[in-house]
């Protein structure tokens, strides 16, 4: 299984970064995929998710901001993001997980990508 994130970088303040994540070796279509970052000192965080049907969540502080999207087609999950701020610099994982009756079948994470935004 891999999940191989691209599209971190150096941005400044109210810029934009696409991040994407592209899987293989899982059946990308019935997997929850989601965007967690760690910024230096901090626990990981969830960003953002979205549900094999599309339905998608956020973390308070990115809502409006940011938009997660995925295409199936390609076993690929994106994340856009907007309006970033300093705040926002971490690195950011991809994460695929499947669950069963509420019970964790499988749990898969990227390497992360770095996301640095400058004031």
């Amino acid at each position: 299984v891999q999940l191989v994130e691209s599209g971190g970088g150096l941005v400044q303040a109210g810029g934009s970064l696409r991040l994407s994540c592209a899987s293989s070796g899982i059946i990308f279509s019935i997997n929850t995929m989601a965007w967690y970052r760690q910024a230096p000192g901090k626990q990981r965080e969830l960003v953002a998710a979205i549900t094999s049907g599309g339905t998608t969540n956020y973390a308070d502080s990115v809502k409006s901001r940011f938009t997660i999207s995925r295409d199936n087609a390609k076993n690929t999950v994106y994340l856009q993001m907007n309006s970033l701020k300093p705040e926002d610099t971490a690195v950011y994982y991809c994460n695929a997980k499947l669950e069963f009756r509420g019970a964790t079948v499988s749990d898969y994470w990227g390497q992360g990508t770095q996301v640095t935004v400058s004031s």
